[in-house]
């Protein structure tokens, strides 16, 4: 690509309320199971209010306070639909037995429903987190490698690892929490405007304040500084990825110190920004407290008045504030979520973003088959943003013939191996195998007639026969170890501590780098596409190990057709034509 970067889609950030609906879209095959979690954590809560509220009506028991109209309001809350007259009838009953049964009951209740709605929300979350995972790597894998080439690939790391990890805090403590508190606070607004209509409005009034005002405020505060956290953190793991690289560079030119001190830098950068984000979170913890207070001592307060003004009772003072008192748990539960889903929708954003973009170069299927029986390219244009790379360039490459292309570096040779791998699209011209444009070939097609051998391989952590049998899954090991032979490879093996088994990661650098050319080429060899581009594939070799690939290629290429470029002139001796490129055009 001759360092050249393809740019690509960039994108405002959307409202947090766009990123939590496109990311709550994605729930809908495991919504069964939200609904239940749902379900559970409003019928927990409602446990661990009610027993509050069960001990003040114990408390009036004991301390002989009449309860006038006590079962009327067990059937008015019945009509209310929230619990069955004869279950409140029970329930409301004033003995001190009934009331210490019912609270252990509840008690029990509160611990196995809250376990069922934590184990129903962490399952909905690892499953999302790995179909998220899933479609992340598809989405990659259609954007490579024009959208990718060149890109920060430290933030992609940290977008694939952390931040998709982080998206549990939402599916696990964010989406449920916020539909429990709304049905928890609706039900308890039910409960205490049974006693007054103005204290059902103050309990609906203190709930939007602790667990959407302010929230919200805070919310709005931080969400910049969310983003920026989660961009800097990747922008450092790309920093690591660089140093971890350049490790014999940066000792070689004492560089160490000049490091470390960027280093330390960005970290404190990062640092600042934490802090921040935690000062934010103190400060909303510091306001939700006092509002709670406030909310708690103002429904007392209000009591006291209804009952001054005759139009409540010692009950209805006692028991609406005590139900204000401890119902704030559900949307407490959500003001503490406030500052973690700053971060959290950073990552869902930057997750998002690359599920959401358009791949430059879209798959085809559903054409008809095509066999291989040439190529060319017609009159093709192509540039790297504003650098024209290719300039009305042809070319012809009969089947069965070996194709060589001698140039310079950045001439574009492995541009034109990338237009035929259809890698990208051409700006204009054609480009054409068996006489076809590859834009009208099937993907998979275009893929089982080319084996492409690039300029640097890249191994996996796997072993030596796996890392060949990339070229086709599932072959046997004696196909695997006809390609090595082939590649000039096969001897070598032979002498590492377990032959074809040795895992590539226990060598680390001990591979040469004709050593991981020569892996890539037996991969071509074992692919066995009629169509194949090399790409100096033997730039790392030795004059001894280029001639027995280039040997191997001559008498094991049969009637397969070979486009090779290279800068040097040995490594074209096997080809039929040479053809001369200087900037972007064949002499």
């Amino acid at each position: 690509m001759s360092g050249q970067n393809i740019s690509y889609e960039k994108r405002s950030r959307r409202s947090g309320i766009r990123i939590m609906r496109r990311l709550i879209g994605l729930v809908r095959p495991l919504l069964p199971v939200m609904l239940l979690a749902v379900a559970l954590g409003t019928i927990s809560y409602l446990c661990a209010i009610f027993l509050t509220i069960l001990a003040g009506y114990g408390l009036l028991h004991i301390l002989r306070v009449s309860v006038p109209g006590l079962m009327s309001f067990g059937s008015a809350a019945s009509e209310a639909g929230f619990l069955s007259g004869t279950v409140l009838s029970t329930l409301l009953k004033p003995e001190l037995g009934t009331l210490f049964v019912l609270l252990i009951l509840l008690a029990v209740l509160r611990g196995i429903l809250h376990y069922g709605e934590q184990y129903c929300n962490h399952f909905i979350a690892f499953k999302l987190l790995a179909i998220i995972r899933h479609k992340v790597f598809a989405a990659l894998r259609k954007l490579c490698p024009a959208k990718l080439e060149g890109r920060d690939k430290g933030n992609l790391i940290s977008v694939i690892t952390s931040d998709i990890e982080l998206l549990e805090v939402f599916y696990a403590h964010t989406i449920s929490p916020v539909a429990i508190a709304a049905l928890t606070s609706l039900v308890m607004v039910l409960f205490i405007g049974r006693f007054s209509v103005w204290a059902g409005l103050l309990a609906l009034a203190g709930y939007l304040a602790v667990g959407a005002a302010i929230p919200l405020y805070f919310g709005s505060r931080g969400g910049e500084k969310g983003m920026e956290f989660r961009s800097g953190f990747g922008e450092l793991n790309s920093f690591l990825l660089d140093s971890l690289r350049g490790l014999d560079e940066t000792i070689q030119y004492r560089q160490g110190e000049t490091r470390k001190k960027q280093m330390e830098e960005r970290s404190e950068a990062l640092a600042g920004m934490q802090k921040e984000l935690n000062r934010l979170e103190a400060a909303q913890r510091s306001v939700t407290n006092l509002a709670i207070l406030l909310f708690s001592f103002a429904m007392l307060f209000l009591m006291l008045c209804l009952k001054q003004a005759g139009l409540a009772d010692v009950t209805a003072v006692l028991i609406a504030s005590v139900a204000m008192m401890g119902s704030f748990g559900p949307v407490t539960a959500l003001a503490s979520l406030s500052n973690n889903l700053n971060q959290t929708l950073a990552s869902g954003e930057r997750v998002l973003s690359i599920l959401e973009e358009a791949p430059q170069v879209e798959e085809v299927e559903g054409m008809d088959s095509v066999s291989f029986s040439g190529a060319e390219a017609e009159d093709v244009n192509f540039s790297y943003e504003e650098e024209q790379i290719l300039k009305d360039y042809s070319i012809r490459i009969p089947k069965g013939k070996v194709v060589g292309i001698h140039g310079a570096s950045g001439s574009g040779k492995s541009t034109l191996l990338k237009l035929l791998m259809r890698f990208w699209e051409v700006q204009s011209g054609q480009v054409k195998l068996s006489g076809r444009d590859v834009r009208g070939i099937n993907t998979s097609d275009l893929r089982s007639m080319e084996a492409y051998v690039t300029q640097e391989t890249v191994l996996f952590h796997d072993s030596i026969a796996n890392n060949i049998a990339v070229g086709k899954p599932g072959a046997a090991r004696e196909e695997i170890m006809e390609a090595a032979e082939k590649a000039s490879i096969h001897d070598f093996i032979l002498t590492l501590p377990n032959g074809y088994d040795t895992q590539v990661r226990e060598l680390g650098d001990t591979l040469s780098g004709g050593e991981r050319q020569r892996i890539g080429i037996a991969r071509a060899f074992l692919h066995d596409a009629p169509f194949l581009l090399l790409d100096e594939p033997t730039s790392n070799l030795d004059s001894l190990n280029e001639g027995i690939i280039l040997k191997s290629l001559k008498e094991g290429k049969g009637d397969k057709t070979v486009l090779l470029v290279s800068h040097r002139r040995s490594t074209l001796n096997l080809a039929d034509v040479v053809y001369e490129m200087d900037n972007g055009r064949i002499s």
